[in-house]
């Protein structure tokens, strides 16, 4: 399709990866390309280089012996600048770097030889090449004692452990949505060279105060303050790990002679909140998002929540009654819908933590069932 941009990203059904792809998938400019570790076989890493304009280089291993992981790291590069000349690209490369560059450790050691590696093919091909080097990156399906202290960390409150860290060190963390945005930005400025992605500045011990400050208030039905959007990206990260087991959560109904009353929502976000009728039959949504928190709680008449993760297949479904008022919070990168099943108008109340922005509505139209 002409005036479409083909951005290839390598690692792309990683953590980074695929926040990235959530970023840019549906949009009409963009055609994705997406390398696992199998692309990285035979013939196949030149066929997918081959007429990309821009290559989003994430592939690599952060955790393991120190010579595997620095062995890993260096190859995979190599191997992509061999499919590179094989292709004759002249392509954009973004490479995903660290702050551990900045440290004499294995991993650290392999992000600055792979980055030279890229500069020098560059330099020889006329291509393009930008170093973005990263602070901490977290974010929802981040694999635990892996990715990131935060997935660690979110990981074990979710299934009831007690995190137990030894020592109270300063880290950087960046959320991976914030990154994908740094990669856009770079890619449309064509900037080239070292680029510093700057984080939220913490501690060890202040994250996990703040991921067990926000477990202790959401085990009340209360969802805390995310008003600033690190805070916002902890708590999404933080709930990812409780779908889908967590879900519907049941509210306590109280009764008396005049009726019945329960709280739909208790948080000091503000947020929006509208209330929707259905008929019969009627799906509504078939929408991800991004970054929002999203309620969906039925207040009367029977329906089928469903959700699928954006790259997934397997489609999850609950049953919910306005009998019984329970909620689910929609986690992010999923794809969902709601269907009146019963034979009554079915009443539903939504909220999102933020008000509707039609600039940046962070609502994405994809269908829950694939055809």
């Amino acid at each position: 399709m002409a005036g479409q941009m083909r951005i290839g990203v390598t690692g792309a059904h990683g953590m980074l990866g695929t926040h990235v792809r959530a970023y840019l998938y549906g949009r009409p400019d963009v055609e994705l390309r997406a390398a696992s570790r199998t692309t990285f076989d035979g013939d196949a890493l030149t066929s997918f280089v081959d007429g990309c304009d821009v290559i989003l280089h994430l592939a690599g291993m952060n955790r393991g012996d120190d010579a595997v992981v620095a062995a890993t790291n260096v190859a995979l590069t190599s191997q992509l600048i061999e499919a590179l000349e094989a292709s004759g690209s002249r392509a954009h490369i973004l490479f995903s770097s660290s702050t551990h560059i900045e440290r004499d450790t294995a991993y650290g050691q392999s992000k600055r030889e792979a980055a030279a590696l890229l500069a020098a093919w560059a330099a020889r091909s006329g291509g393009r090449f930008t170093n973005v080097i990263l602070p901490g990156v977290f974010g929802e399906g981040g694999r635990p004692f892996y990715n990131s202290v935060v997935s660690t960390f979110c990981h074990q409150l979710a299934t009831g452990e007690t995190p137990t860290p030894h020592a109270d060190s300063p880290i950087e963390q960046i959320h991976a949505q914030e990154v994908a945005r740094v990669f856009e930005q770079l890619i449309h400025s064509s900037t080239t060279g070292d680029v510093r992605v700057g984080g939220t500045a913490m501690t060890v011990f202040g994250l996990l105060e703040t991921l067990s400050d926000m477990k202790a208030l959401y085990e009340q039905h209360i969802i805390p303050d995310l008003r600033e959007g690190i805070r916002r990206d902890l708590f999404n990260t933080y709930r990812s790990y409780l779908y889908p087991a967590h879900y519907p959560v049941a509210l306590t109904l109280h009764t008396d002679p005049r009726g019945s009353l329960f709280e739909a929502i208790k948080s000091p976000n503000g947020g929006q909140s509208f209330l929707s009728t259905t008929h019969p039959g009627i799906t509504r949504g078939n929408h991800y998002h991004t970054r929002k928190v999203e309620r969906f709680l039925v207040t009367g008449g029977e329906a089928e929540i469903r959700l699928r993760h954006l790259f997934g297949t397997t489609v999850q479904t609950f049953r919910v009654s306005g009998d019984v008022p329970s909620y689910i919070d929609i986690p992010t990168l999923h794809t969902h819908n709601i269907t009146n099943v019963g034979t009554s108008t079915l009443t539903t109340l939504f909220w999102t933590h933020e008000l509707y922005d039609p600039a940046q509505p962070d609502t994405v139209a994809e269908p829950v069932e694939r055809l």
